[in-house]
């Protein structure tokens, strides 16, 4: 290998113009000023990304690249610099730095700064790169997915509302029509007479059919959407499916819901609806609890939910069972209402899930 001490030495112009070659080729912005702010450097990039050519800014301020309101805490955040013993540092961290093309145009920039004692000269030189692309990506991204949000939240709220109508139509035209049924077979009990007994033992267990039929109608109406979510409200539709699943399962379960969210709106109302009944549900199936507990509050400006039970818990970080879709579905829907969810649990130490969601907005008020 060839020893480098045997090459000639450069003499000074010569690494003078090797340095300047490289500054110029530099794909990001090079700035140099001096202690009182005159630019004495200012690289190809540089003009490029100011659209301006160094010969208008060599030799005057560096304010003319800075948006006003941002010159006097410039020139505070150099004085500052000036005096530590820092020789390098990022600009504007936390918050985003602009600068100021030719024609007037604002534009975001990542940028950091060093300095440098020549002699008795102070120097500042300043490395940026335009991020107009990169901020305007984050912000479509964010759009986008803000987008898809609404989106799912819209798609959610017509699953809610077409359950809903099937609802209504199971429990208003099925269970009449089965009403009106069995009224018809005790009719025909009443009017048989006591000769024909084989007729009467088939209406027997015709009117006990009707009987787990309409039972099976309401409770498939219920399971689709509690019609008392819609014309009661959140708190007597929790109490009635803590109800339900106390008789079921035989599993105490206490409900306490805050006056001030007794009627919330959708759709957070029907999210915390179906938390319940989903967290219910897998506490029948799987937690072999004894007792579980229902509270709901508000804090600031969320709304608080916890389900609580005695069971044998679960690993939390343990991959799901497959087509287990219950904690899944949990988190979807409390994802899509800009919420959080936390799973609180461990063998035998039972389980709690803790959900925050923010307050939906309040109704617009019926014009007198």
């Amino acid at each position: 290998m060839p020893d480098p001490n045997t090459y000639p030495a450069a003499t000074g112009h010569e690494r003078e113009t090797q340095l300047r070659s490289i500054i110029e080729s530099a794909m990001d912005a090079i700035i140099t000023t001096d202690r009182q702010g005159r630019v004495v450097l200012f690289n190809r990039a540089a003009e490029l990304a100011f659209g301006c050519p160094a010969a208008r800014i060599i030799g005057h301020s560096i304010e003319r690249l800075l948006p006003p309101r941002f010159r006097a805490t410039h020139q505070h955040d150099m004085q500052a610099f000036a005096h530590t013993d820092e020789s390098s540092k990022r600009m504007g961290a936390p918050r985003v730095v602009s600068a100021l093309r030719a024609n007037g145009e604002e534009f975001p920039i990542d940028a950091s700064i060093s300095q440098v004692l020549i002699g008795s000269e102070r120097f500042f030189t300043i490395i940026l790169r335009d991020v107009s692309a990169k901020i305007r990506s984050e912000r479509e991204l964010e759009a986008a997915r803000e987008e898809i949000r609404q989106l799912a939240i819209a798609t959610q709220t017509a699953r809610e509302q077409e359950k809903a109508r099937m609802a209504r139509e199971l429990h208003d035209e099925l269970g009449q029509a089965l009403m009106a049924l069995k009224m018809d077979v005790a009719w025909l009990q009443n009017n048989l007479g006591s000769d024909p007994a084989k007729l009467t033992t088939r209406t027997l267990a015709m009117s006990a059919l009707l009987d787990s039929t309409m039972a099976a109608t309401r409770r498939i109406a219920a399971d689709l959407r509690p019609l008392i979510l819609g014309d009661l409200g959140l708190e007597p539709a929790l109490e009635w499916l803590v109800g339900d699943f106390s008789r079921r399962h035989g599993v105490a379960c206490e409900l306490q819901v805050a006056p001030e969210c007794a009627d919330l709106a959708d759709p957070a109302a029907s999210a915390l609806y179906r938390v319940v009944q989903e967290g219910l549900t897998n506490i029948a199936r799987h937690a072999c609890a004894t007792g579980a507990g229902v509270h709901i509050y508000q804090r600031g400006g969320e709304v608080m939910l916890t389900l609580q039970d005695n069971g044998r818990g679960f690993d939390p970080d343990s991959s799901p069972r497959e087509g287990s879709y219950g904690i899944k579905g949990i988190r979807e829907r409390v994802y899509l209402l800009g919420g959080q969810v936390d799973f609180l649990s461990g063998p035998g130490r039972g389980t709690i899930v803790q959900v925050t969601l923010p307050l939906p907005p309040p109704m617009p008020q019926a014009a007198s």
